[in-house]
């Protein structure tokens, strides 16, 4: 079969590997229909070291059960599953608290710590598949696939960025990074209740879309200019809550400037550094929080299903470009040229 593989900054390539199979009992084999690239790939896809082994790739898909281990019970040949980028029984006590991305299980972990699988691929193997898995009341063709497929990362990302926030009504929120996952947080924060909802980006085409997705301001300038334009938008004050969606230390630094006392910054990007302000000075003297964290997505999919479902949102409009296998290294190269916001894989 094909997948996608890493072998160094920059150098992506589709080829031949060996055909995923069932190992363990628990296991299901699963054709993948749908995957993506996420942003969270661009960060090795510009600085991955040359190693003597390449990495899959991919932790986003949809796809369709071929088979199953004989303790399997949830799932059977011939579903359409949604899989979450984390793996997880859905039974041990972290996951019985929404927190399936520190499961306790053995076979439990990410996507990106499994050598032998990953979801830019036309098939794998599922660890813990009765928990993992989510059946998807729909046909492999539905106009809905898009959105259905941000269920598995960016859409329960922003979704945990805003709930981690503990955005409501009575919040303001300021969401850094008009990535899909960013836009998805306005999405998100709007779902919530949030009135004031400012997005900071620079790609009008990707702010337009959080626009329709709910933010009621966009802010351009970064740094110290834009910390002071958001500042200007709360009467000098800050929002209530920052959902940082970047990763990088500028964007920490100016979600620091722009939280309001007693606020809250809820980080979803994934950080690109260990060493970070929390001291007196930036968080400590003015009662700000620290949340975020991976996603659980698998505890927020069958709760955001229901509106995809209904066509009361549309998610998947994060998605603006389309391509088959093959034309994954040229997507991931798109997407770090900003060219494109984010790349669907079609099988």
């Amino acid at each position: 079969m094909r997948a996608t593989l890493m072998y160094e900054a920059g150098d992506v390539r589709v080829e031949d590997v060996p055909d995923s199979v069932i190992k363990e009992p628990t296991d299901a084999l699963v054709r993948i229909t749908a995957s993506c690239i996420c942003g969270s790939d661009l960060w090795p896809y510009g600085s991955m070291p040359a190693a003597d082994d390449p990495v899959r790739m991919g932790h986003e898909f949809i796809g369709i059960v071929e088979d199953t281990g004989s303790e399997v019970s949830t799932v059977k040949r011939g579903d359409l599953v949604v899989a979450p980028f984390a793996i997880s029984d859905n039974t041990c006590v972290f996951c019985r608290e929404g927190l399936h991305t520190s499961c306790g299980n053995p076979h439990a972990g990410f996507w990106d710590g499994m050598p032998e699988e990953g979801g830019q691929a036309e098939a794998t193997r599922v660890p813990l598949a009765d928990g993992t898995l989510v059946k998807l009341p729909v046909a492999a063709d539905s106009a809905l696939m898009p959105s259905l497929l941000t269920l598995s990362d960016v859409f329960g990302t922003g979704h945990h960025a805003a709930v981690a926030g503990g955005v409501n009504q009575r919040t303001s929120v300021t969401v850094i990074g008009d990535g899909a996952v960013g836009l998805l947080g306005v999405l998100s924060a709007r779902l919530l209740g949030a009135e004031q909802i400012i997005l900071m980006g620079r790609h009008q085409a990707r702010t337009d879309l959080g626009r329709d997705f709910g933010a009621t301001d966009v802010v351009s300038a970064r740094g110290a200019e834009g910390i002071e334009a958001v500042r200007d938008l709360t009467g000098g004050h800050g929002t209530h809550v920052v959902l940082e969606c970047v990763g990088a230390m500028p964007a920490y630094e100016q979600a620091v400037g722009i939280v309001r006392p007693g606020g809250v910054i809820s980080r979803v990007g994934v950080p690109q550094y260990e060493q970070a302000p929390v001291g007196f000075d930036s968080l400590f003297g003015r009662n700000i929080r620290l949340a975020g964290g991976p996603a659980p997505t698998r505890a927020y999919i069958e709760k955001l299903m229901p509106a995809i479902l209904e066509g009361t949102i549309d998610p998947g409009r994060v998605f603006d470009a389309t391509t088959d296998l093959g034309g994954v290294p040229a997507g991931y190269q798109d997407m770090a040229d900003r060219k494109t916001l984010k790349v669907l894989v079609k099988s």
